[in-house]
């Protein structure tokens, strides 16, 4: 059979226009290092319509990229003047191009935060216990005005103190053999009442011998963390100064001592989870909260990063600061607790 001679002329610009409505992103096939053009080149080439602001590799070829103009009347200009045309810039090469548009992004998954508790009784964790205004208002201003005298170390959104041991945040550890003293005298009254906190069991030695002050500025929470088994022992207190927050607890789905966002860089997939069971309590001013057994060792704490919390309907901003005392005692051997999944003694 006789072929016709009949070649089909390239698309016209009013091809091109009648092409989807531009993106400022075009998808453009044969040309690239494979075949001896630099994005540099692709880049000087496309640049004569407009500000080019990136060429990349669309796949592995090598024949094919990714054109980003700032506008998309340029890639709009440059569609319609060389797809399917010889482009002289570029080697004499015949573009075949289309717009990339990026899917829409997904709408975010809706997670509901956990009914705040205003008691540990509520909240029902066993080994959780909350005091409320265990310091006076007095105490409280004193206690302040005694870490406000001593220097903080910045990190990179709070200021901390360590006293007893330093807590290594690299680590989430502490070197034992490096002792900083004795306790500070401004919490000589805190120490002699948490022995009749409720909860705490007999303790044949101190109490506590570390303490980590942390100050928080409005809106700057805590990630999900298990304080680290092999760093201290079994109790844990936690007395807030100066502003509220919630503290949330959860227990993930696939429970490790390490938090999802540690792993993963993000827990927001876990938290959707329904075998994730997250329960929160309202830590106001004044209050002294003990994480022991369960609580402690089982159970990731997290301080939501907000500015004003929704507890039991009442909207309740945030102050401008909070300031925490942390005082834990330091474990000088492996931990054999019950919760081994949660241990980094036990578990790697």
């Amino acid at each position: 059979m006789a072929k016709s001679g009949y070649t089909r002329p390239p698309p016209t610009a009013e091809d091109a226009a009648a092409l989807p409505a531009p993106s400022a992103v075009l998808y453009v096939a044969n040309c690239g290092p494979a075949v001896g053009l630099t994005h540099d080149d692709v880049a000087a080439a496309f640049g004569a319509f407009g500000e080019v602001e990136a060429v990349s590799a669309a796949d592995d070829s090598g024949a094919r990229v990714i054109v980003r103009f700032r506008e998309p009347a340029a890639a709009g200009a440059a569609m319609a003047a060389l797809h399917g045309r010889p482009c002289a810039r570029l080697a004499g090469r015949v573009l075949h191009m289309r717009y990339s548009v990026p899917a829409p992004p997904k709408a975010p998954v809706a997670v509901s935060a956990p009914p705040v508790a205003l008691s540990s009784s509520e909240l029902g964790i066993p080994g959780v216990h909350l005091v409320q205004e265990f310091v006076t208002a007095a105490e409280e201003q004193e206690l302040l005005a005694a870490v406000d005298s001593r220097p903080w170390k910045r990190l990179a959104k709070r200021r901390v103190q360590h006293y007893g041991y330093e807590f290594l945040y690299e680590t989430r550890n502490v070197d034992s053999k490096q002792f900083l003293g004795e306790l500070p005298s401004f919490v000589s009254k805190i120490l002699d009442k948490i022995v009749t906190f409720p909860g705490v069991k007999n303790c044949t030695g101190k109490l506590v011998d570390q303490l980590t002050v942390n100050e928080y500025p409005c809106g700057v929470g805590l990630s999900p963390h298990i304080d680290t088994h092999s760093a201290f022992e079994e109790m844990i207190f936690s007395l807030s100064l100066a502003g509220p927050c919630i503290m949330e607890f959860r227990q993930y789905p696939k429970g490790s001592w390490r938090a999802p966002s540690v792993v993963n860089g993000t827990d927001e997939g876990s938290i959707q989870d329904p075998q994730c069971i997250r329960k929160s309590v309202f830590l106001p001013p004044r209050s002294m909260l003990l994480m022991s057994g369960e609580g402690r060792y089982a159970w990731h704490h997290y301080i939501p990063h907000h500015k004003i919390d929704d507890v039991a309907g009442q909207v309740i901003k945030r102050n401008s600061r909070r300031v925490s005392f942390t005082l834990r005692k330091v474990r000088m051997g492996l931990c054999e607790c019950e919760y081994g999944q949660f241990c980094d003694s036990q578990s790697k």
